[in-house]
């Protein structure tokens, strides 16, 4: 469990969630559910990372690898392994991830800007924030994990979504 690491009023709650020994973050209100893992119909002629569609409440969505798409290893699959689905630009779609840890309030003056690298596409990471982490026993660790905000409409996915729905 986590939370924000200073100030009680939270101008915005994310969704932190972790892929492979990174954690991640998206905006709450992107957030339309979290659904447990169940291997979605695969499609053919879509990029690796789109792993197939799922039937949401009769609305075919989308799957897909979060990991692939971020250009890492496929996540392996366990018990926590799960699909956050999510809303881009008026759009359904699910990523799989390999937990989700906690829903966090975070203010706004904690986001960091993300760091300038040089990659081929454009960044995909809006921020970084730290926060506060509680250990097995309970008690707060400060020192926390840093997280990295994922900014969903640069991850570039409509066109796929368009294909796969």
């Amino acid at each position: 469990m986590s939370t924000a690491t200073t100030d009680t009023a939270s101008d915005r709650k994310i969704v932190t969630f972790s892929l492979g020994k990174q954690t991640f973050g998206i905006d709450m209100r992107a957030l339309i559910e979290i659904r447990e893992w169940d291997e979605p119909t695969p499609l053919p002629n879509v990029p690796s990372f789109v792993k197939g569609v799922t039937n949401l409440r009769g609305n075919v969505i989308p799957v897909v690898g979060l990991a692939e798409r971020l250009g890492w290893e496929p996540s392996v699959l366990h018990s926590r392994s799960c699909i956050l689905v999510v809303n881009i630009a008026g759009k359904q779609a699910g990523f799989l991830v390999d937990e989700v840890n906690d829903i966090v309030g975070i203010g706004e003056t904690e986001i960091q800007p993300a760091p300038e690298v040089e990659t081929i596409e454009t960044s995909v990471i809006a921020g970084l924030v730290r926060i506060a982490t509680r250990t097995k026993d309970g008690t707060r660790d400060e020192k926390g994990v840093m997280v990295l905000l994922l900014d969903l409409d640069a991850l570039s996915l409509t066109k796929h979504l368009d294909i796969a729905a």
